[in-house]
């Protein structure tokens, strides 16, 4: 995973890490954040992220929630701290006073309204479905059962060919790719 230098947001323009990380944003190692993430810029320095972290497209992180200010004056805020090794699936939605925990996969489409511990969540609000290291067993074991594809079936390295014969073999199962 590489470490990038900007966030692209359609809301409001691109956001710079490096002006984020300058307001107090916390970015460990190997921090990935993929096109249209947002990163609550107006309480970055409520937000600490660990090592190896994956945010997929449109992943939203705030630590603020402004639902009542215009009825009360006031807008809720809390700490999000999302822990090493985690991947957050596109379209998910980290709320305030939240804490992901390590070694946890959330998936695509998710509202984490709640505190985590360690396994694979899905949906809204998110709930656990597997333990992370059961999870990733039974991946393993899928692999062993599946079509497996290499790097010259990936978008910049795939021929018609290729693509025609990925096609076929995902008729009626899913496979993988590294």
């Amino acid at each position: 995973m590489k470490f990038v230098s900007y966030i692209k947001s359609k809301v409001r323009g691109t956001l710079y890490l490096p002006k984020l990380i300058k307001e107090g944003l916390s970015v460990g190692k190997n921090f990935n954040a993929m096109e249209g993430v947002i990163i609550d810029p107006g309480h970055c320095w409520l937000i600490e992220i660990g090592d190896n972290v994956t945010l997929a497209p449109r992943v939203h992180i705030l630590a603020h929630d402004a639902s009542m200010k215009k009825h009360i004056g006031y807008a809720k805020i809390g700490k999000v701290v999302i822990g090493n090794n985690v991947f957050i699936g596109a379209g998910t939605i980290v709320l305030p006073n939240v804490h992901i925990a390590d070694n946890t996969i959330v998936g695509a489409g998710s509202v984490v309204s709640k505190s985590i511990e360690s396994g694979v969540y899905v949906g809204n609000p998110c709930k656990k479905i597997f333990d992370y290291d059961e999870w990733i067993e039974q991946v393993k074991s899928d692999i062993n059962n599946s079509p497996v594809f290499d790097d010259t079936y990936k978008i910049d390295a795939i021929t018609d060919e290729k693509k025609s014969e990925m096609k076929m073999k995902l008729e009626k199962t899913r496979g993988y790719i590294v």
